[in-house]
């Protein structure tokens, strides 16, 4: 606050760090609630808590169902991540460079995934996979989940291209250099903090990924995000506050990330200018 201001512009700024301050406790709150909970020595979701153990996690790493569903994850998120930072890239990269009648009908409908109703997406994604006999595999879940994802690749590298300078490209292939070593040399460096930031957002969208799986997958194909919501709907498990204990873990690892590729987004621009 200035120095000059007044009782009601303090009042006002005290006001709305209160309200900030507290719709952040909301939200936050029933994360930080559960994560005691998956040292607990009971056998119960309850407070207080009985005593400290880590009992929960190692019945989470001997259990061949919940080690079955960590497994499945972690293939189907990253190939998933890694489709949809190539084909998001190269779609933005497209629309951008690009002046063709309908970009914004593309664009729409590149995004539409965000949109449409996932239960929608499913249903879709189940009938049309059900004629390429893509059900029940590894290579169905996988594309599926890139196109959920490849929405969030488009929107940030969308965003890094606004930026962008296009005489740096021009400069290059001034030069003699091929369109592919433009891209790679010049191009991809400078948004590459939009293309991670991007992956990032659809590894979360794919390893938080429940109805399209549901719809998609075989019991031996369980997800992570499914084997949770199968152990909540028929009983409800310490297991469960492990597990979402690892999964906070790794969301605020990611936003870390993000926040690290930000502050090089911006320090990048200021070189640029």
């Amino acid at each position: 606050m200035a120095p000059y201001a007044s009782k009601a512009e303090k009042l006002a700024r005290f006001g709305l760090v209160t309200v900030c301050l507290l719709v952040l406790l909301f939200l936050i709150i029933p994360v930080l609630v559960i994560i005691p909970l998956s040292f607990n020595s009971s056998s119960f979701l309850t407070y207080p808590m009985d005593g400290f153990s880590l009992r929960w996690y190692e019945e989470l790493m001997s259990s061949q169902e919940w080690r079955q569903a960590f497994k499945n994850s972690f293939i189907i998120a990253p190939a998933a991540t890694a489709l949809a930072m190539i084909f998001g890239t190269l779609a933005s990269v497209g629309l951008c460079r690009g002046n063709f009648r309908f970009k914004g009908v593309i664009m729409a409908f590149l995004i539409s995934p965000m949109i449409v109703p996932l239960v929608i997406v499913a249903v879709g994604l189940y009938f049309f996979f059900a004629k390429l006999q893509l059900l029940n595999s590894y290579t169905g879940l996988v594309l599926a989940h890139a196109m959920l994802g490849v929405p969030f690749v488009v929107i940030t590298v969308n965003a890094t291209l606004q930026g962008f300078d296009n005489n740096l490209s021009r400069a290059a292939a001034s030069l003699g250099a091929p369109p592919l070593t433009v891209f790679f040399k010049v191009i991809l460096p400078l948004i590459a903090p939009g293309v991670i930031s991007g992956g990032l957002f659809a590894f979360a969208t794919s390893f938080d990924e429940v109805v399209v799986t549901l719809f998609l997958s075989s019991p031996s194909q369980r997800t992570l995000p499914l084997q949770m919501f199968s152990g909540i709907r028929e009983n409800i498990s310490p297991n469960i506050a492990a597990v979402a204990t690892i999964m906070v873990i790794l969301s605020v690892l990611m936003l870390l990330t993000l926040e690290v590729l930000r502050r090089r987004n911006e320090k990048l621009k200021v070189k640029q200018q």
